[in-house]
C-alpha cells in the first residue's frame, strides 16, 4: 500500500476505450462504530485504468487554486480544485460564489461506473489535486444545505495512497484508513452530522493524489 505513494503513473492515452469493470463489488462492513456509515469498496479499477484516469484528469481538468474568505481576508489554498455537474449549479461557500462546469466525457464515464458500484445516482463532483503529502485537508464535515439532510458521498482516490481520518464530534473517537490508488469509499446516512473527516499531511508522501467526490446537489 505504501509503495503506491511513490508510484510513477504512466500515460495510457493510446487506449481507445477505458474498458470499465462491470463486476459486482461488495464493500467492507461499516467502518464507523456508531452515528454514521462509511463503506470502503477498495480498488474498483485496474491499475492500468486508474493510471489512465489519473493522467487524463491532470491534463484535461481546469485546475484552480481554491479561494476562501477567512476573518475578512481572501486566502488562496495550496491544493487545486474543480467543481463539475450535470448542470451549471451555483452555491456560496466561505463568501465565494462557486459555479460548476459541465461534466466532461471522462468524468461522466467514471461517474457511471461509480453509480453502478454503489447503486446511487449522482449529479455533481468536487475534484481535488494534492501535489504531495505537504497538502491536505483539515477537520471538516460536508454538511452544506445544498447536499441535503443526509448526504451520500462517493469518494474516488487516484494516485498516492493517503491516510484518511474520521473524528466523532462528541466522543472524539478516531477511525483511520488508507485510501489506495483506484479505491472508492462511500459516506452516507448521518455521518456528516456526527463525524468530521480530514486528509492529514505527511512528509513521507512525495507524489500527487487526485480525489473525486461525487455527490448530489440539491436546489434550494
Amino acid at each position: 500500500m505504501h509503495n503506491q505513494s511513490k508510484a510513477t503513473f504512466k500515460s495510457f492515452s493510446n487506449h481507445s476505450t477505458l474498458d470499465l469493470f462491470t463486476q459486482q463489488y461488495k464493500p467492507e462492513s461499516n467502518l464507523l462504530p456508531y452515528d454514521g456509515e462509511v463503506y470502503n469498496y477498495g480498488p474498483i479499477f485496474s491499475i492500468a485504468q486508474s493510471n489512465a484516469f489519473f493522467e487524463k484528469l491532470r491534463q484535461e481538468i481546469n485546475w484552480q487554486n481554491d479561494v476562501v474568505k477567512m476573518y475578512g481576508k481572501t486566502i488562496e489554498c495550496k491544493r487545486q480544485t474543480a467543481w463539475m455537474g450535470e448542470d451549471y449549479f451555483e452555491y456560496t461557500y466561505s463568501g465565494i460564489v462557486k459555479r460548476a462546469e459541465l461534466f466532461t466525457p471522462l468524468i461522466t464515464e467514471i461517474k457511471n461506473q461509480i453509480e453502478m458500484v454503489c447503486k446511487q445516482k449522482l449529479n455533481s463532483c468536487l475534484l481535488n489535486l494534492y501535489k504531495d503529502g505537504s497538502e491536505g485537508m483539515s477537520w471538516h464535515s460536508d454538511n452544506e444545505k445544498t447536499m441535503g439532510e443526509e448526504p451520500f458521498i462517493a469518494s474516488l482516490s487516484l494516485g498516492a495512497a493517503r491516510k484518511f481520518s474520521f473524528k466523532h464530534n462528541d466522543s472524539k473517537q478516531k477511525v483511520d484508513l488508507f485510501l489506495e490508488h483506484g479505491s472508492l469509499i462511500v459516506m452516507q446516512g448521518v455521518t456528516q452530522k456526527h463525524w468530521k473527516h480530514a486528509l492529514p499531511t505527511s512528509s513521507k508522501v512525495n507524489s500527487p493524489r487526485i480525489n473525486l467526490t461525487f455527490r448530489n446537489f440539491v436546489h434550494l
